[in-house]
């Protein structure tokens, strides 16, 4: 298999495990405040992890579960296994499994998978973006008052407090706000026109990676500003390119 059909076999392999549990009890493995850890979310990287490490055995697994492979390799896999595990773990069906490949720090492939509406989105570097085989860009929308966007909150009290402000400005100026709790279905959202915009003060890389390279494939912008205390930690704004998001910035 080549890499793109692998990452996309992992995901659907994932999928299937999650439609298979959705609705079920789940055991947790941590409960925070604002997060929770499942013994799925282990589960779910294990196999992502199974499946491309047997093609690609020199490579290195960096992900929300932990680190597999080899270390060293400028081959790494950024992998997040339940992007939206606490709308899993309430069975709403909106969480995804989110699959990068970057050589040398440089996103070259990306696959995101929504297993409750079979909706799967791929890109590799320098190719067009497609939604379930279909070529999709991002909305042509410039002005903000017709615009939806998607602002995160993250899990500490000044990144919630960012988000919640954000929230509040972009309600009186945007057609609507959301809060849907998947980074990685907003970016994928963008990439496909649904949404038009995505802001957070504080997230992952390992929720963002495919989904930078979808948006930017499809026409839209992403910036990422990178947290002093962790590097794989950034600031984002996300968008079609085109509204003027610094207005809530």
């Amino acid at each position: 298999m080549t890499e793109l059909e692998t990452a996309v076999h992992a995901a659907k392999e994932v999928g299937k495990m999650l439609r298979a549990n959705f609705n079920r009890p789940k055991d947790v493995d941590e409960a925070h405040h604002h997060d929770l850890k499942l013994a799925l979310d282990r589960e779910s990287q294990d196999l992502i992890t199974e499946i491309i490490l047997k093609e690609f055995p020199t490579h290195a697994i960096y992900g929300e579960e932990g680190l597999a492979g080899d270390q060293s390799s400028d081959h790494q896999w950024i992998v997040d296994p339940i992007d939206g595990t606490v709308n899993f773990f309430y069975s709403i069906p909106h969480f995804c499994i989110s699959i990068a490949k970057r050589v040398s720090e440089e996103l070259v492939l990306g696959v995101i998978y929504d297993p409750m509406v079979d909706e799967l989105w791929t890109v590799e570097k320098g190719g067009a973006m497609l939604l379930n085989g279909e070529p999709a860009e991002v909305s042509s929308r410039e002005k903000l008052e017709e615009s939806i966007l998607f602002v995160g909150c993250g899990k500490d009290e000044e990144a919630m407090t960012s988000g919640l402000e954000r929230f509040k400005r972009g309600s009186l100026r945007a057609r609507k706000m959301r809060m849907m709790g998947s980074a990685a279905l907003g970016m994928a959202y963008i990439s496909c026109g649904r949404l038009d915009a995505y802001i957070e003060s504080r997230i992952s890389l390992w929720d963002i990676a495919a989904g930078q390279l979808m948006v930017e494939a499809t026409g839209g912008k992403v910036d990422l500003v990178p947290h002093s205390d962790n590097p794989d930690v950034y600031s984002i704004v996300a968008s079609n390119g085109k509204i003027p998001i610094e207005e809530i910035l």
